[in-house]
């Protein structure tokens, strides 16, 4: 019996640890969201990321410049950190599939990206080897984007380990 509940009082508390966000919630919200919209053009970015303690362990500005190459969305990203280091460029080739759903890819995204969009949020999950210091972990990326108007978006991503989040990541973007 003490076992057992031992066991479920660390469930409750690693749960506790894991974030969930229902998309379904934004699907009536406007400012409506488009990818293609927001991001066609010059896009500057400012963002953060937190550690599972709350400290700021990377400070950042991404100037992105978005086109469409057919119904394939191009996300060119250049990345400058104030405050710890990463990756310099990235990539993204988003591309419609449907119902209001995308596939992603960009060189150091593993696999397929898988995005979902819901009024005026959109989610995007995918995994990456991600480096830190001198140890590359493998890691979930759950990504949401809110439109917020007048040519601006907020993200908020979660990085997840064996489901439970190890860091938070907080961009504001503009169209230029």
């Amino acid at each position: 019996m003490y076992r057992l509940l031992v066991l479920t009082l660390f469930v409750v508390v690693l749960a506790g640890c894991s974030i969930s966000v229902d998309g379904s919630k934004y699907q009536q919200t406007t400012p409506p969201l488009s990818l293609e919209a927001f991001f066609v053009g010059e896009v500057k970015a400012w963002g953060i990321v937190q550690n599972r303690s709350g400290d700021v362990v990377q400070r950042f500005t991404v100037n992105i410049k978005g086109s469409m190459d057919g119904d394939t969305l191009v996300l060119d990203e250049s990345f400058d950190y104030e405050v710890g280091e990463g990756p310099m460029q990235r990539t993204w080739r988003i591309t419609p599939t449907g119902n209001g759903s995308y596939e992603g890819r960009a060189g150091d995204i593993l696999g397929v990206a898988t995005g979902t969009s819901y009024g005026n949020a959109f989610n995007f999950q995918y995994e990456m080897d991600l480096p830190v210091d001198d140890t590359t972990y493998q890691v979930a990326f759950d990504d949401w984007f809110w439109a917020m108007g007048d040519g601006t978006l907020m993200n908020r991503s979660y990085v997840k380990k064996f489901g439970l989040v190890m860091a938070e990541v907080t961009i504001f973007m503009q169209q230029q």
